[in-house]
């Protein structure tokens, strides 16, 4: 790919649904999509050959990709259909293929249709939507009909040919779903009257609505007409249950800015979302490089004032995590149950998803800058006195009792070292002892390091519980090197971290960094020392009986196992293709060894 940002950009997008919006060099949003995952959505423009030629041009005008994450597939299309509404980028008209989501149209005329429609005409009309499917619009305007007469034809009824007797009532009017006010037979101040109250229904206003309903409900089941006033009850339980889904939000929030904020020890993250009647119009996360010790609080504030003057926002009411001084004028709320808490905290996941993100781009791109702030993360998460640049980690393996041995891996600015590596034999231990194990191994380590003078780790990680690290301080205290090399065990059940003299355990956020970390070396200790194991009873295996024959030295053993593939055959094979392989002297020293058993 050509462009590398954006190369970047790929491969830190998040597997969650949401809307993906694609910009071109001067920054102008040209395509808005959907997607269940917007990480397979969007590679696959990039993977895929395009048969249609107006995909190929959009796809080489992509400078730059922005998303927003969202709970449901639902809310990715209700979203994508709004940011389309609002900016109309170029491509998706283009682009889109036929299906188009519907809407309820409030027709700009005299006595106006209420209907639904899939298409816009600038006609001054009102359009209430997008809907997820004709079946929710449909739901809607039967309740709408059952509490309101409204005509379904399309005259003009212009107060000139009403006058004139142009038009007669039809069916509808004998129906009494219609009033008839193409002959006059209601005015246009009650027709009116009706559309307001319809209007609010669509918007989620059903209160008033309510109201009638139970009201005429009552009137039905007191004049005995049970068949109808059951049929309205109905409508209400529907309307008491129905969720206005033509939103990402509640409807009732209208004009409101929602601010979030996550942080770590160098940089913090502000999610804004910009609500308008219920959707999201607009969603963007900055970025800010910590320079002293701040406070979310004091971040929070000055980003508020940042985003709202950058996009020119001028709501009345903000929705945060928590109180901050935004001014005068303001209201702030800090949400914590309904609908409100939901959106606050889509915000926070976007800030969320957009640092996870950052870290994988700066990982790529700037990989000091991500060990750095690894480092400070660690030393402030395990309590160090210094940045961990340099850790070791030991891990003992013994199966069975038989061939102990013990692994030491070595990270260097959060990365394996694996040149680093060690391996070591029990020597002073007989039988499995993990405690006295570890002891040796550490001793041994660490006495060499000293005699070579080598550069001591900033910090040595025990994979075992309280006896395994008391046993490693055993080794520092022969070598002076306690309180030297901070020094901490991990226990495998509940991934607790034991310090020196500490009888209560530290437990780490399962989900952060420094434990990632710790729980790589513990693995990679286990898997390098398993290995060494299973590398010493495999030689030891095939190779045991070979090894006590006088004069049969290892390069011998291994031209052998190379020819013959196992002890046995060699046991069993005829003088002179030993002697093909090894000689005549050697030859002759196998074929006395196997005569004599």
């Amino acid at each position: 790919m050509e462009n590398p940002s954006l190369d970047i950009q790929l491969k830190t997008l998040p597997h969650q649904p949401g809307v993906y919006q694609y910009f071109d060099s001067e920054g102008k949003l040209i395509y808005v999509g959907k997607a269940k995952d917007i990480k397979k959505r969007v590679s696959s423009y990039f993977t895929k050959t395009h048969h249609n030629g107006k995909t190929r041009v959009l796809v080489k005008k992509i400078a730059s990709i922005k998303h927003i994450v969202v709970e449901t597939e639902n809310d990715a299309l209700l979203l994508e259909n709004n940011l389309i509404k609002k900016y109309q980028p170029r491509y998706n008209v283009m682009l889109k293929d036929d299906k188009s989501y519907p809407w309820i149209c409030i027709k700009n005329e005299r006595f106006p249709r209420v209907f639904p429609t899939r298409r816009f005409y600038k006609d001054g009309s009102e359009y209430f939507g997008p809907y997820t499917s004709m079946k929710t619009v449909h739901t809607l305007l039967d309740l709408i009909k059952g509490l309101y007469n409204l005509r379904t034809c399309n005259y003009n009824l212009s107060e000139e040919k009403i006058t004139a007797g142009k038009y007669k009532v039809c069916l509808e009017y004998h129906l009494g779903n219609c009033k008839g006010p193409c002959e006059d037979l209601q005015s246009e101040d009650a027709y009116n009257q009706s559309i307001v109250a319809i209007r609010e229904i669509i918007k989620g206003n059903f209160k008033d609505s309510l109201t009638k309903f139970k009201k005429q409900m009552k009137e039905l089941a007191d004049e005995m007409q049970f068949e109808e006033a059951h049929r309205i009850k109905e409508k209400i339980e529907v309307l008491e249950n129905y969720q206005v889904k033509s939103t990402i939000v509640n409807p009732k929030i209208s004009n409101v800015d929602v601010f979030s904020i996550v942080s770590d020890e160098s940089y913090a993250y502000v999610n804004f979302l910009q609500l308008s009647y219920g959707s999201i119009i607009r969603s963007h996360t900055l970025e800010i490089k910590k320079k002293l010790d701040e406070t979310d609080k004091q971040l929070l504030e000055l980003s508020i004032t940042e985003i709202r003057q950058r996009f020119n926002s001028n709501s009345k009411e903000l929705y945060v995590p928590f109180k901050v001084e935004v001014g005068d004028g303001i209201k702030l709320s800090v949400p914590k149950l309904g609908d409100k808490k939901k959106i606050l905290d889509l915000s926070i996941r976007n800030a969320k998803y957009y640092r996870m993100e950052r870290f994988k781009q700066v990982k790529i791109v700037d990989p000091d800058r991500h060990a750095n702030r690894i480092m400070a993360q660690m030393k402030s998460d395990l309590r160090l006195t210094e940045e961990p640049r340099h850790i070791e980690c030991f891990d003992n393996s013994n199966i069975q009792g038989t061939h102990p041995v013990a692994a030491c891996v070595v990270f260097k600015n959060g990365k394996p070292s694996k040149k680093e590596y060690r391996h070591f034999n029990i020597k002073t231990v007989v039988g499995p002892d993990d405690f006295a194990s570890m002891e040796e191994v550490v001793y041994r380590r660490y006495k060499r390091l000293l005699d070579e003078d080598q550069p001591l780790p900033q910090l040595i990680i025990i994979d075992g519980g309280k006896g395994q690290l008391s046993s490693a301080l055993k080794s520092l205290d022969v070598l002076d090197l306690r309180n030297k090399i901070a020094i901490i065990g991990i226990a495998k059940r509940l991934e607790e971290l034991f310090y020196p003299d500490d009888p209560i355990p530290l437990y780490l956020d399962k989900k952060s960094e420094t434990l990632k970390i710790i729980q790589q070396l513990r693995n990679e200790a286990h898997r390098f020392g398993i290995e060494h194991h299973r590398n010493r009873r495999s030689k030891t295996a095939l190779t045991t009986e070979l090894d006590t024959i006088p004069g049969i030295g290892e390069q011998t053993v291994i031209a052998l196992m190379k020819q013959f593939k196992s002890v046995k055959r060699i046991s069993e094979a005829k003088k002179q293709d030993l002697e093909k392989v090894v000689g005549v002297s050697r030859a002759q020293k196998i074929i006395e060894y196997y005569s004599k058993k």
